[in-house]
């Protein structure tokens, strides 16, 4: 790329940029941009299809260049990076504030990455880098360090000069190669002669090699590197490598192992005390430890203990399940081709890209990916998709127009074979054995993929733990604060400075808690064992809060919806042209010949396994109702034949059948084709016993079965009838049948493609199958319409099956409109377009326990997709895109990715997202969500946040109930523990006024006694019975909230300066001395006054005793003001344990407040006031609990929630108005202008967007209409 500028001096400054990679150059164009005075003439742009891909934007700023890379462009791992190296000043300068903050600042520098690398490196070139830093392109823009190392071996990349290194013999001797990387024992048998150095790092257990060409770092990840085309895998790569060409291309991909290393226990310990929450806690100690305050720092010690120790125990429990997972099969012998007849046993570790293996017929499980190129295998994919179902593998074609296309695993999957699954069977020609071409190997394979998922997770976005930050932040803005008034105070009294120093930073600890963390999770701990008797499993505890602002779920339709297994409600034939009534039954004696029958019993991919069928639920169903038997060949009978022997298929020998009509409907299958979700068919070359002609039988999707066939074979009513049964709900199948040509022989048809086969079919009827609701369904999903939680499904199925399930479970009402959106993508000159098809409301007739009830609008409708169209619009219409998954309650058809790509999209529309699915093709929609449940338990659900003991999707109300009282726990205990530092912050400044404070044993037992008691025993309350429409405030930072805390630290504040002011005007009060005697004169008082020794820190004082009562008993007030219950969590009074306490403690204090007993007071250190005062103080403390009281439940609560803070109305506000809404109504507006909150936007993406199509009146399209994509100008045309 040569990057030109022309200043306005008319000097041209160029610069050449040589792009080329391994894969195909794409056709380049010429651009001519214009900015401002300067011209900046790109030529020769390339588009690179590399799997590495990369940018570089040339900025021209007065005469420099600044340059950015990009690794994994448009990748989900899309990563910035920038190049640096040491420092020298930099690193002294570290050095000395590291010395002068007391390491403080190296802890800071190892919180943040890019911090170390900027304050200790200069930036440089990616090529004479030696530290890296990257930096992620999603929203958490997460930054990493890592260090460049240095190999060195005979070639620049794994695929380079591939026939000079396997014919050059490599000499057998050691050679020190002053290597960098872990695999430095495979270089000793490599050549000192001819070696190039490279570059690398490793980075979240990828290697990324510096490519000098692209000026950039590229990631290898397999075999698809070099773009090879199916037909090139047969002739080049077919005979294996060399040993020493794979001891080469291990130098770049490593042992081919999924390593998951278990770290040992002092890197977790390490890992786990440089937390900034131990840190801090560390510093508290070490302030109390100063101050002689040992008892709460033993306590605080304690329960660090305590958690670092159950941290540790859980964090390496999941990394030894993990690897044991991983582990229990990653590393097996395996048999290696070298060239076309050697076969060497070797370990699976030591496997390359390139590298052929042969596939016992026994089976065995895949240690890596491996395309088969030669041979049958049926394998189980249950690691993968989550279905235990096994799948068949055929060889990739070497013939034909998809021999031409290259190699991709995604297209070619039903070729491959996936690292972790298991291969049950293999078929294979006589003498010859079943083989595969490695593709990738360790972490690129697609298990890999998963485990680096679970290894690497992205970090939680949830805006509480967001404002969480944010609001100890403004903590520690009120302990600056109170820091800079203790010092002030102190300096001007001439305090001492080790004292000064003491109580400042005292200041700290008592306005940030150490025990908040411990506090908060005490909800979510309890909520997770609530789920885990509830039969739901969590692996990801912090997602049970996001569980309770779930506004939207997503749910897969078979096994989740309904049942799995599908039930054959009968057939339709058709002959001549026209449809046969249904039949229920297929084994009548006169259809037991007829085409529709030999098709149903021979186009499936059974097998098998044990002497039991295995297969498919569809199929096996399918094949059980033409009571036909299923054969497959011995291994004696395959070496007896040069050609597949085929599996056989006959109907049951019947006594009223002669034994050569049995023979004669006996079929052997001699080809098959599997099914393809992409082109939704499967295909067989059958021939019959005594015929010589071969038969094709097709089967799959109506449409497409139609499209395949002869025009004059469909019935006219086709589509009618199809749209009857779908409406229905009935999963419908078309078959087809062919006769072959003649002249076609065994060999020819293994040969030929399956377009060449599929075509010009005779369409024989089609099946109905029966899919039922699950029995749970309906009734959970109309508590979540109750609770004003959107539903979608979103399932591979037909689109018009998806809508009459959809009608039947009460997603759609039987009188709503629903819209198809049928689009189709640019062909020739015309531009992409959208159809808006509306179909008929529903008049079947509903059971009611199968139909949720809800309010219908007249003007309600909904959208349908399928999966087709969703593409088409996602890249043609991406303007549509929001406002179409605003109303869209259908997504049929859909893929595995697109069903992930659908969770972006809504979360990007500002959704809490849940998705609920089996586990079959939904993992990657159920780790994207914020909340995944997988209803089932399989190892594909490993990396899923929930898994539901249970099959149906009754565990969805229940998640969500649980994460709603969770979410409100970690709300009370937050205020609740905001409160508790800010009350002990205002008796503290109160009391340094008068130079003391609070006594070691009144912290205690104000932090100890009541704080964790009540801390903890206030997030025991379960989740409340049922959902509400209302769902609890996501952020800290909101109006209720704001109000509440406000309030409350208001009230606090008032009556402890209150108690202070009003102690010093009492008659009885003077400066505390130990010969006081306020209490009457009392022989125990004045005993304990006279013998009692000077305090020199001033804590025995009646300012202190006062200020001690009242705030121990605010304590309380707060914690059963913010302790609520309904409507998400059950009343406090059911939480036994935090009745209990709040009662005992409230006795407590009364008791040692009205009858003072010695022994306390010596411990508490408080000291004896009249009685006359005493009593003053219930009736303070009483005045602040109503007052309290009624701020948070009636003023909040009552008044302000319902007609200022309500930002979401339910369902019941569509109804008319009552007196009472219209009272609402007029106060709302009132309270809206004193809180200015009138005319405000709501918040989320989507209701913003709800407000704009309200207002549209174009939206949504009329029926029939078609919405054209706008044709983008030409690029050069525009340009120039």
């Amino acid at each position: 790329m040569l990057c030109c500028s022309v200043d306005p001096a008319g000097k041209i400054s160029c610069l050449c940029l040589t792009l080329t990679t391994l894969g195909i150059f794409q056709r380049y164009v010429f651009s001519v941009f214009q900015r401002g005075t300067r011209e900046l003439i790109v030529v020769g742009v390339v588009k690179l299809n590399s799997l590495c891909s990369w940018s570089s934007v040339c900025v021209d700023r007065m005469g420099e260049s600044e340059e950015r890379k990009l690794l994994n462009q448009d990748l989900e791992e899309e990563m910035e990076v920038w190049g640096y190296r040491p420092c020298l000043w930099k690193m002294v300068l570290v050095g000395v504030g590291a010395v002068c903050s007391g390491g403080f600042l190296l802890l800071l520098l190892y919180w943040l990455p890019e911090w170390e690398v900027k304050g200790t490196c200069t930036h440089t070139s990616l090529r004479d880098a030696q530290m890296l830093l990257l930096r992620t392109t999603d929203e958490f823009k997460q930054w990493f360090r890592v260090k460049v190392q240095v190999l060195q071996a005979p070639g620049v990349t794994p695929f380079s000069d591939l026939d000079l290194l396997s014919k050059t013999p490599f000499p057998n001797k050691e050679v020190d190669y002053q290597m960098c990387s872990e695999d430095q024992v495979h270089h000793e048998k490599l050549p000192k002669h001819q070696q190039v150095q490279i570059k690398y790092f490793t980075h979240h257990s990828a290697k990324y090699y510096w490519n000098d060409v692209m000026q950039n770092f590229e990631l290898y990840q397999g075999l698809e590197d070099v773009r090879v085309s199916c037909a090139c895998i047969h002739s080049e790569h077919s005979s294996g490598l060399s040993k020493t060409l794979q001891d080469f291309r291990r130098l770049f991909f490593g042992e081919n192992e999924i390593a998951v290393r278990v770290p040992s226990l002092f890197q977790l310990l390490i890992k786990e005390v440089l937390n900034p929450f131990y840190i801090f806690q560390l510093f508290s100690v070490i302030l109390w430890s100063a101050e002689d305050y040992y008892y709460y720092a033993t306590a605080i010690v304690f329960m660090s203990v305590v958690s670092i120790a159950t941290s540790l125990y859980n964090i390496r429990k999941q990394y030894v399940m993990l690897h044991d997972m991983v582990a229990a099969h990653s590393v097996v012998r395996v048999s290696v081709c070298r060239g076309d007849k050697d076969i060497e046993q070797a370990m699976s570790t030591e496997l390359v890209p390139g590298d052929v293996i042969a596939v016992p017929a026994n089976g065995m499980v895949m240690p890596c990916d491996a395309v088969l190129f030669q041979g049958t295998c049926v394998v189980n994919e249950s690691m993968l998709t989550g279905e235990s179902v096994p799948v068949t593998k055929t060889s990739l074609p070497s013939t034909g127009e998809e021999a031409a296309r290259c190699y991709n695993m995604e297209e070619h999957k039903r070729h491959t074979l996936f690292c972790g699954t298991r291969v049950i069977q293999t078929r294979y020609y006589a003498g010859e054995l079943v083989k595969a071409v490695v593709v990738r190997t360790g972490f690129s394979t697609e298990k890999g993929q998963l485990v680096r998922s679970i290894l690497y997770p992205k970090p939680t976005d949830f805006k509480l733990y967001r404002d969480a930050y944010l609001f100890l932040l403004c903590l520690v803005g009120v302990a600056g604060i109170g820091f800079i008034y203790t010092i002030v105070l102190s300096i001007i009294s001439k305090v001492p400075a080790k004292t000064i120093i003491i109580e400042s930073l005292d200041i700290v600890t008592i306005t940030v808690p150490p025990a908040l963390p411990a506090a908060m999770t005490a909800g979510v701990v309890y909520a997770q064992r609530r789920l885990k008797r509830a039969g739901v499993f969590c692996i990801s505890p912090q997602r049970i809060n996001m569980c309770g602002q779930l506004n939207l779920v997503c749910f897969d339709k078979t096994g989740t919806l309904t049942e799995d297994g599908l039930d054959l409600w009968g057939v339709q034939r058709v002959e001549d042209s026209r449809f046969c009534p249904p039949e229920s039954e297929v084994v009548e004696e006169h259809m037991v010949s007829t085409t529709f029958v030999a098709c149903m019993a021979t186009c499936h991919s059974l097998t098998k396994i044990e002497g039991e069928l295995s297969g498919d639920p569809l199929d096996l169903k399918m094949f059980a109702a033409t009571g036909w038997i299923l054969e497959e060949p011995t291994e004696d009978e395959t070496a007896l034949h040069n050609p597949l022997m085929p599996t056989v298929v006959r109907p049951p020998k019947s006594p009223k059948a002669e034994a050569n009509q049995n023979q004669s409907c006996e079929i052997g299958i001699v080809r098959q084709f599997p099914f393809s979700s992409a082109l939704q068919r499967m295909s067989v070359v059958v021939r019959r016993l005594g015929e010589k002609q071969m038969e094709a039988f097709l089967k799959g999707a109506p449409e497409v079965v139609a499209s395949l066939c002869k025009p004059l074979t469909v019935p006219q009513n086709f589509s009618d009838s199809l749209e009857s049964y779908t409406r229905q709900g009935f999963r419908v199948i078309a078959l087809a049948h062919r006769q072959l040509e003649s002249k076609l022989s065994w060999h020819k048809v293994q040969n030929l493609s399956r377009d060449l086969i599929e075509t010009n079919m005779n369409f024989l009827g089609l099946i109905i199958m029966q899919n039922k609701i699950k029995v749970e369904t309906a009734g959970a999903l109309r508590e979540l319409q109750r609770a004003n939680i959107r539903l979608l499904m979103v399932t591979g199925d037909n689109m018009l099956t998806a809508i009459s399930v959809a009608r039947d479970c009460g997603m759609i009402h039987a009188d709503e409109r629903v819209i198809i959106a049928d689009a189709a993508p640019p062909k020739d000159s015309r531009p992409a377009s959208i159809t808006w098809r509306y179909t008929n409301n529903a008049t079947r007739t509903i059971k009611d326990h199968q139909t949720a009830e809800i309010n219908v609008d007249e003007e309600a409708y909904h959208f349908a997709v399928s999966g087709r169209a969703f593409a088409v619009i996602t890249e043609h219409f991406p303007e549509l895109l929001q406002k179409l998954s605003l109303r869209a309650t259908v997504f049929a058809r859909m893929a595995p990715d697109q069903k992930t790509q659908l969770v972006e999209v809504l979360q990007g529309m500002d959704y809490t997202v849940g998705m609920c699915g089996d586990g079959a093709n939904d993992c990657g929609a159920l780790k994207r969500a914020h909340g995944g449940i997988s209803l089932s338990e399989l190892e594909a659900s490993v990396a899923s946040p929930f898994t539901s003991s249970t099959s149906n999707i009754s565990c969805v109300p229940t998640l969500i109930r649980e994460g709603r009282a969770a979410l409100i726990t970690s709300f009370c205990v937050f205020k609740f523990m905001a409160l508790y530092s800010i009350i002990q912050y205002i008796s503290v400044i109160l009391l340094y006024w008068i130079f003391s404070n609070l006594g070691d044993f009144q912290f205690l037992f104000i932090d100890l006694v009541i704080i964790l008691i009540i801390a903890f025993t206030m997030s025991l309350n379960s989740a409340w019975k049922e959902l509400v429409w209302r769902r609890p405030p996501s952020s800290l930072i909101s109006a209720p909230l704001l109000f509440s805390v406000l309030t409350q630290i208001t009230t606090c504040l008032a009556f402890q300066v209150l108690v202070f002011f009003l102690v010093q005007k009492q008659s009885w009060y003077e400066t505390w001395t130990p010969q006081s005697d306020a209490c009457n004169r009392s022989s125990i008082s004045h005993s304990l006054n006279r013998t009692a020794p000077v305090d020199p820190k001033n804590i025995r004082n009646y300012e202190n005793t006062s200020l001690f009562y009242i705030s121990s008993f605010q304590y309380l007030a707060v914690a059963i003001t913010f302790s609520k219950g309904r409507p998400f969590r059950q009343p406090s009074y059911k939480n036994w344990p935090f009745v209990c306490s709040c009662v005992g403690l409230y006795a407590f204090l009364l008791f040692i407040m009205l009858y003072p007993i010695p022994a306390i007071d010596r411990f508490l250190q408080i000291v004896c006031v009249p009685h006359d005062w005493r009593v003053t103080l219930v009736v303070i403390v009483a005045a602040n609990v109503v007052v309290s009281f009624l701020l948070e439940i009636l003023i909040l609560d009552i008044i302000l929630w319902r007609l200022v803070f309500r930002d979401n109305k339910g369902p019941e506000s569509c109804s008319a108005d009552t007196p009472q809404e219209a009272n609402d109504r007029w106060g709302a507006s009132v309270l809206s202008r004193v809180f200015c909150r009138r005319k405000k936007s709501p918040r989320g993406l989507f209701r913003r967007l709800t407000l704009e199509l309200q207002e549209d009146t174009d939206w949504p399209p009329k029926p029939s209409t078609i919405t054209y994509a706008a044709v983008p100008p030409s690029r050069v045309s525009d340009l120039l």
